[in-house]
């Protein structure tokens, strides 16, 4: 009678952990609130290394001010993916007019980088965002701006890049993703 009496508190004190891991408020609900200002994109934007930008694109959705800090993070990659594919595009045209052989090579190579992060990486982010899980978004986000700095690398030292422009936006709105995304996950 013992050991069922111990196997009994020994569940019930499972069960009351478990449902206080359940019901424990996450990240995203309770980050940032007690600021007094009450706008929300200007007080995370305020935390990433590109206030300006990344509050021109949050204050730019009609999305963004009725979002909690997870939807803002789901927003600014959502918004990163469509300057990728733009990029890529982009990309694509310069292959097809220049008849350089070395440049084609070079944006061979940049669009090469660019498919896994139109098509893989940063979906792949805003899945997981959309999940709460925060730290694999982290690691997508810094893959896709690994493969940004690839394509950059193709186009070093006095060599003018065609997308060097398209490259630099790209990996600051990367930098204002990542700081949001470490904002949820460090909470």
């Amino acid at each position: 009678m013992k050991s069922t009496s111990a196997s009994m508190s020994s569940f019930a004190l499972y069960i009351l952990l478990f449902s206080s891991v359940l019901f424990t408020p996450t990240h995203s609900s309770v980050l940032l609130k007690d600021e007094g200002d009450g706008d929300l994109v200007d007080q995370i934007c305020k935390r990433t290394p590109f206030y300006d930008l990344c509050s021109k694109i949050l204050h730019s959705n009609p999305l963004a001010p009725k979002s909690d800090p997870k939807g803002i993070a789901l927003i600014m990659v959502n918004n990163i993916l469509a300057n990728a594919t733009d990029t890529l595009s982009y990309i694509e045209e310069l292959i097809k007019h220049t008849s350089d052989q070395q440049l084609e090579q070079d944006l061979a190579f940049c669009a090469e980088s660019y498919i896994p992060v139109v098509k893989y990486i940063l979906p792949q982010a805003a899945e997981a965002i959309s999940q709460g899980r925060f730290g694999f978004a982290s690691y997508s986000i810094a893959d896709a701006e690994k493969e940004v700095d690839a394509c950059n690398k193709k186009f070093p030292g006095s060599t003018q890049s065609p997308i060097g422009d398209r490259n630099s936006i790209m990996q600051k709105l990367v930098d204002v993703a990542s700081a949001i995304v470490n904002l949820l996950l460090n909470g």
